[in-house]
């Protein structure tokens, strides 16, 4: 579960990254240099991928060490690890 802190930084993360996506939206309606929208788009799924990560470390740290405090560390390895194999596609 997230904390305070971490939900703070995930929307002004996500916030920023909507700012982006916005400004890929503009590039292509003005006919912008294709190579210039293909680095704002890496750079969009960078900021995206980050927010990924600390999701899956708030995940790790709080629902995934409890899983195992309640002895059902199996489901939870499964299910962590089913995450990231989607993720890392």
């Amino acid at each position: 579960m997230l904390d305070d802190r971490e939900k703070t930084d995930i929307k002004k993360r996500l916030r920023r990254t909507g700012g982006q996506i916005n400004g890929i939206e503009k590039m292509v309606d003005e006919g912008r240099y294709c190579v210039d929208i293909l680095q704002q788009i890496m750079a969009a799924r960078a900021a995206l991928n980050q927010v990924a990560l600390i999701m899956i470390e708030s995940h790790t740290k709080s629902c995934v060490v409890n899983a195992i405090k309640e002895n059902r560390t199996e489901e939870a390895v499964d299910e962590l690890m089913g995450v990231l194999s989607k993720f890392t596609k």
